[in-house]
């Protein structure tokens, strides 16, 4: 059974989430497909960005599947690490540093793994009808596919705590307002707004934009020197491209038009 829908169309790749009848869980299979799929349109050079959502109304994802990885926690805590812990932090670790524009809408509720891949995505919509929670506690462990590191880092420790710790949902204005995701649109326009945002990225030079993915990536976590260095590396491998003389051409020759333009009128 398919559990990863992908299309691409005028450069834009959409990944859906497909088990809408366990609310998009994320089995093994699942999970593995979507990390194919991540390194096969990483490959491809018409794609210029990825969105991800998931199928039905109402999840995104509700989290891993319970029933798959209680086989992996029974066997013992090798097992675990390895089959669920280790992929799972593979998979967010993918998708906080795709080196293409990679927009998550979230179209229901985003539960445990399903609010971290939110957190590691660059950027994320989130349907009106949106919900996030941290329920792992429930379960008797600590989020572990990076929602402990990642969460803290975007909302602050105290805010990313209370959600650990109670395990109560916020909904998707509040999400907005602590830095969880992008912003809140109407779930009708959902997947329109992803590609409106998708477009509006893709039109811009891709080595420009990786270089920018990976300045930030790559320096949020390290002294502001460090991630200076970054910065100067990035801006320095677009030297020499014709990205870059084609941006600096386009903009001169716009202000010239414009300042004749004024001097005419």
């Amino acid at each position: 059974m398919t559990t990863l829908l992908a299309e691409v169309k005028n450069g834009i790749a959409v990944l859906t989430l497909h088990r809408p009848d366990k609310l998009n869980a994320l089995n093994y299979l699942l999970v593995d497909a979507l990390q194919a799929a991540l390194d096969e349109l990483e490959a491809d050079p018409r794609v210029r960005a990825v969105i991800l959502t998931g199928s039905g109304e109402r999840a995104f994802s509700a989290g891993a599947d319970i029933a798959e990885f209680a086989g992996s926690v029974e066997a013992g805590a090798e097992r675990a690490l390895r089959e669920f812990v280790r992929r799972g932090q593979r998979l967010t670790r993918r998708i906080e540093a795709y080196p293409k524009p990679l927009i998550v809408a979230v179209n229901g509720i985003a539960f445990g793994a399903g609010c971290e891949i939110t957190e590691a995505a660059p950027l994320a919509l989130a349907s009106d009808r949106a919900r996030f929670a941290k329920p792992e506690i429930r379960l008797g462990f600590p989020p572990p596919w990076g929602g402990t590191q990642r969460l803290p880092r975007h909302i602050g420790r105290k805010r990313a705590l209370q959600m650990i710790l109670t395990a109560e949902p916020i909904d998707a204005r509040q999400a907005a307002s602590i830095g969880l995701v992008n912003r809140v649109v109407e779930h009708a326009s959902l997947l329109a707004e992803a590609h409106l945002m998708a477009d509006q990225i893709a039109r811009h030079s891709p080595a420009a934009v990786a270089a920018c993915l990976r300045s930030v990536t790559r320096g949020l976590n390290v002294s502001i020197d460090e991630g200076l260095a970054i910065e100067a590396t990035q801006f320095a491998s677009m030297v020499g491209t014709p990205d870059i003389r084609q941006g600096i051409e386009t903009f001169l020759s716009r202000r010239e038009r414009g300042s004749a333009n004024r001097a005419r009128g």
